[in-house]
């Protein structure tokens, strides 16, 4: 049972305050008032709640830049992987480059050629794979670098000078060199090759004063010594599907050869 004039606060049970008759000093229950009072915890909102539209915001913007991130970063990481191959083996990196863009230049070149009835020749895609690796690739290697010491220069007229040494030296060699290695894997006799020389040589130099002064004019201008026979290879890849085709061609005559 409560006492008499006694109230409640914060629920708990607080005594009237009696005054002295002199009405001067603090009641001790005062103090007992106080204290209960000031020990009452505050009381606290609790905090907000995350939006859920906040969140719908920031995830979609977060996982694409994640996403190109790596992506970049794998073709980076490609890049440096080729390019330290290229410093360390710098002749077998080269060949074997040139190995696969020939064997993809001949399968694209079959496929463009064949029959409803035909089927794809693996041994010539072989052949033009062990040309590009055996030939293809070391002598590029090796012609870069001899035209960089030539002329080392960059500018228009050293360019020029490239160019022209490419298209009357190292192209009629490395063309004659292509159809003779073809010819005698398919076993065709000396004059048979030789024949085949006559007939299809001078053609594929004419196509190649074409195709090729463009593509060596953006090689020797802008591409480093050491990337020169990577982007050539590249280039050669429309030009591989040529002469390919070209290789592919039936025997020539030898009687009409030898007359001519």
């Amino acid at each position: 049972m409560a006492t008499a004039g006694a109230f409640y606060a914060g629920g708990r049970l607080l005594l009237p305050l009696r005054r002295s008759a002199h009405g001067a000093g603090p009641s001790p229950w005062s103090h007992l008032r106080s204290h209960l009072i000031s020990s009452k915890p505050p009381h606290r909102q609790p905090p907000p709640a995350p939006s859920p539209v906040t969140s719908s915001r920031v995830a979609p913007t977060v996982a694409p830049t994640s996403r190109r991130t790596g992506a970049v970063g794998a073709g980076a990481g490609v890049v440096g992987w080729y390019l330290g191959l290229l410093e360390a083996r710098p002749v077998l990196t080269k060949s074997v480059t040139a190995a696969t863009i020939f064997t993809a230049a001949d399968l694209s070149s079959q496929m463009l050629t064949l029959g409803p009835e035909d089927s794809l020749d693996l041994l010539r895609t072989l052949r033009m794979a062990s040309y590009g690796l055996l030939i293809s690739g070391p002598s590029l290697h090796v012609w870069f670098n001899f035209v960089s010491k030539v002329v080392p220069k960059k500018d228009v007229v050293s360019t020029f000078k490239k160019m022209f040494l490419g298209q009357a030296v190292y192209g009629p060699i490395i063309n004659s060199v292509f159809f003779s290695y073809n010819a005698g894997l398919q076993g065709e006799t000396v004059p048979e090759i030789i024949a085949r020389l006559k007939r299809d040589l001078i053609p594929t130099i004419k196509s190649g004063l074409i195709y090729w002064p463009l593509c060596d004019f953006i090689t020797f201008k802008f591409v480093p010594v050491h990337l020169q026979p990577l982007v050539s290879n590249s280039f050669s890849f429309l030009w591989t599907i040529y002469i390919t085709y070209m290789a592919s061609l039936k025997k020539a005559d030898v009687e009409v050869a030898t007359s001519s």
